[in-house]
């Protein structure tokens, strides 16, 4: 289904589901024709987007879904990019509320009205354009995976022993975590107190805010107490640890770079207590033994590597990014004639 401007297909082999052609004809389902532009019209979803798709083989639809059949005269995959682009519009005039299941009703969606293009070969160079776009992103995406899990696989080599890096030999030593970076509960900050400045306030989720104040010099590792537990954040500057957080008070000699991965990988969720809210046993993680490397420059280089790998991550995702943000805009410029095609 089309999500956030991207338009995928969808086939009946993508179900496993089928219907036999004598329980067609003995029942009040549709069959659409190929090229049919499927559109949701009940479901919860509907609270966030409305899901479109155009199917590449017939397709047998019940009472939740409606479709549109093109003519002739209109092309499919422009249809379905005009509709993902519309789906914010039509959810805005089209949606039933005070159901407990969103619903669109179909007299709204019909008269709903949106601009086409006169001819039919705009229509086609219009979709080609967007498509294009949508293949850029898909690949951004897939390369993305990719490199997320050649780091995840890094990540259990290199922080395990399992792959030792050329020059490095020394036997790893067992130790217990508190013995390597031992963890300490973060401090109050009520939001009536937080002062807006330049230092990172770290949630048990990560960095959601800043402060005037610092409580904590950088660089710092800081993990979830309560709430979010088994999220590692590496800080590089001063910062303020959020009482919901666990930080690190001293590296003991140990590369903190290092440490932020190591700690990572540790499965730190396997410490939480508590049914309600999960909060993380600091006494449990403390007396965790682990293997790690002796040298601080293999550790050093070890947290090199996955830093770089880290920072080629985020480059393909600032790219795809703005990826995203030029489809949106290229859409809204085309599908509504403001720039036409040559």
């Amino acid at each position: 289904m089309g999500v956030s401007g991207d338009v995928k297909s969808v086939s009946m082999s993508d179900s496993p589901m089928k219907i036999t052609d004598y329980a067609v004809r003995n029942s009040s389902t549709t069959v659409l024709p190929t090229d049919s532009i499927i559109i949701v019209v009940r479901s919860g979803i509907l609270r966030k987007y409305l899901p479109v798709a155009r199917n590449t083989r017939p397709l047998a639809i019940n009472q939740d879904i409606k479709a549109l059949i093109p003519d002739v005269n209109h092309v499919p995959s422009y249809l379905l990019h005009l509709l993902t682009w519309s789906g914010p519009k039509i959810l805005a005039t089209c949606l039933k509320s005070g159901t407990t299941v969103e619903s669109i009703e179909f007299r709204w969606l019909k008269s709903f009205c949106t601009p086409l293009p006169p001819t039919k070969t705009e229509q086609e160079a219009i979709a080609e354009t967007l498509s294009d776009a949508d293949a850029l992103i898909e690949s951004l995406e897939q390369l993305i995976a990719k490199k997320r899990q050649i780091k995840q696989g890094a990540m259990q080599e290199l922080l395990t022993g399992k792959k030792r890096l050329p020059g490095f030999g020394a036997e790893w030593e067992t130790r217990t975590l508190g013995d390597v970076a031992p963890l300490q509960r973060g401090f109050d900050l009520p939001n009536s107190k937080l002062q807006q400045g330049t230092y990172p306030v770290v949630y048990s989720n990560g960095v959601l805010n800043h402060h005037a104040v610092f409580r904590v010099k950088g660089p710092g590792v800081v993990t979830g107490r309560s709430g979010t537990i088994g999220t590692v954040t590496f800080v590089k500057q001063n910062f303020w640890p959020h009482n919901t957080s666990l930080w690190v008070t001293t590296f003991k000699g140990n590369d903190p770079k290092f440490v932020f991965y190591f700690y990572t990988t540790i499965g730190l969720e396997r410490f939480a207590t508590g049914s309600g809210v999960p909060t993380l046993n600091r006494n449990d993680v403390h007396a965790f033994k682990v293997k790690i490397p002796p040298s601080t420059v293999e550790q050093a280089s070890i947290a090199s590597i996955l830093t770089d790998m880290d920072t080629e991550i985020a480059a393909l995702e600032e790219k795809l990014t703005k990826a995203r943000q030029l489809k949106q805009g290229m859409m809204q410029e085309l599908l509504t004639g403001r720039v036409r095609l040559v």
